[in-house]
């Protein structure tokens, strides 16, 4: 009868003529896991920086048409920043022609603003003138000449009402210094203080926009309550 080992296990046989048992030197040198997951990746890096070697080098030595699309490349990058260019140019040519003419028509907006004011003006001057001529005849009747400048007057206020010139006549109205000048002060015992008693030159606006104040004489209290 074979021997048994002190264990107990059946003693192993080789599986084949002349087969040995593996030696545990060889066993123990096999790498852990972690190395061999290293090592799979590294052989794979290897493999991948090989094929990008290979592919440049066979677009660069093996491809004879390179150097022909390389230049139609060029060519036609050049000749899209050409036109690119010209563009460029043709719209900086227009802004200048655009700021040209922009500034022509506000030079002519400002010499030319009061167009319609004067025309409108005109027939003011053309009634004056009529007025004046008849008031040189010695046979003028001055009722009919005072009727004649009266309408001449309202023509005057309705050109300029209609644009936007508005008369300030403050005449017993309490005094706005934002729209009145005081030019003296008149004690009275009749008429509120700080009421104007007289107006010597009206004032106008513009667009609701002072152009000119009304002159002024505003009343004061007399000497005595004053005191």
């Amino acid at each position: 009868m074979v021997a048994e080992r002190e264990t107990g296990a059946p003693e192993q046989k080789p599986k084949g003529p002349g087969a040995a048992m593996p030696d545990l030197a060889e066993v123990a040198e096999v790498p852990a896991e972690e190395e061999v997951v290293v090592a799979a990746e590294t052989v794979a890096a290897t493999a991948a920086e090989k094929e990008v070697e290979e592919a440049v080098e066979e677009t660069f030595t093996d491809d004879a048409d390179a150097p022909e699309q390389l230049t139609s490349l060029l060519e036609e990058v050049q000749a899209k920043a050409d036109e690119n260019w010209d563009q460029l140019l043709r719209v900086r040519a227009e802004m200048e022609n655009l700021k040209r003419r922009h500034a022509n028509e506000l030079e002519k907006a400002h010499k030319f603003a009061l167009d319609g004011f004067v025309r409108e003006l005109l027939q003011v001057r053309d009634s004056l003138e009529l007025g004046h001529d008849a008031a040189r005849d010695e046979g003028t009747d001055v009722a009919k000449l005072r009727e004649g400048t009266e309408l001449t007057l309202k023509l005057l206020v309705s050109v300029m009402g209609r644009f936007g010139v508005e008369q300030l006549d403050p005449q017993d109205k309490p005094f706005d210094p934002e729209y009145h000048q005081a030019m003296t002060t008149q004690p009275t015992a009749d008429i509120v203080p700080n009421t104007v008693v007289r107006v010597i030159q009206k004032g106008y606006l513009l667009n609701g926009r002072l152009v000119r104040p009304a002159m002024v004489i505003v009343a004061a209290a007399p000497p005595s309550e004053q005191a």
